[in-house]
């Protein structure tokens, strides 16, 4: 049952992105990305730093993240240097490196979580043999954001999958390369992504002397 425009209650209703706050997530700085490190190693979640590690170095969309399989990022018993997987929603193949510090705390993880090379690496908490859901994983983005003092509202999973891609940006300029490490067809859709303007423009050109 809906109102009619004409309806006297029609006219006070809120609209749903009352109060909201709305666009692209925001990207986490270096030092915040420390911050959640180390909250997460203070509260022992081993899990959750595999998680947080590898969404930060593969670049992936949160329904990719949730999806990896063992034999994704492992071959001959260690943690892969760099691994290949294909996106949900382009259908496309990605290519991402892990460096050492998800290596580190992947291998970790998997020793502990066990499982066969078709097992997901990051499991449902409701069924093992299950991936986590994308839906459990934006909670949790929200919990390690909150537990170094940000606003939970501001960040997201995307804000992960942004992350490393804009301080690659931001230190060299090459959007060419981000648009191979983030999987996009088309490098419009990476000035969009990053929010790229006319500053980040002006900026680069000043710091490059000819």
């Amino acid at each position: 049952m809906g109102h009619s425009p004409l309806d006297p209650a029609f006219q006070e209703r809120r609209p749903w992105n009352d109060g909201r706050l709305l666009g692209a997530k925001r990207a986490l700085k270096q030092q915040q990305v420390w911050a959640i490190r180390f909250w997460l190693d203070q509260h022992r979640r081993l899990r959750d730093r595999a998680l947080f590690d590898f969404a930060i170095d593969s670049k992936l969309r949160g329904c990719d993240v949730v999806r990896v399989r063992i034999g994704d990022v492992v071959s001959g018993g260690r943690v892969r240097d760099r691994a290949v997987i294909v996106q949900q929603k382009t259908k496309r193949p990605v290519q991402f490196e892990l460096m050492d510090t998800a290596r580190k705390t992947m291998r970790a993880w998997l020793e502990r979580r066990g499982g066969t090379l078709d097992s997901y690496v990051f499991p449902s908490r409701n069924d093992y043999m299950a991936h986590m859901s994308t839906r459990q994983y934006a909670r949790l983005v929200h919990e390690w954001v909150a537990g170094i003092g940000l606003q939970p509202q501001e960040y997201g999973t995307h804000s992960l999958r942004r992350t490393k891609a804009s301080i690659i940006y931001k230190a060299t300029g090459n959007l060419r390369a981000v648009q191979i490490l983030l999987g996009h067809a088309k490098i419009e859709s990476t000035v969009r992504y990053l929010g790229v303007d006319v500053e980040d423009a002006l900026e680069l050109a000043e710091r490059t002397e000819v």
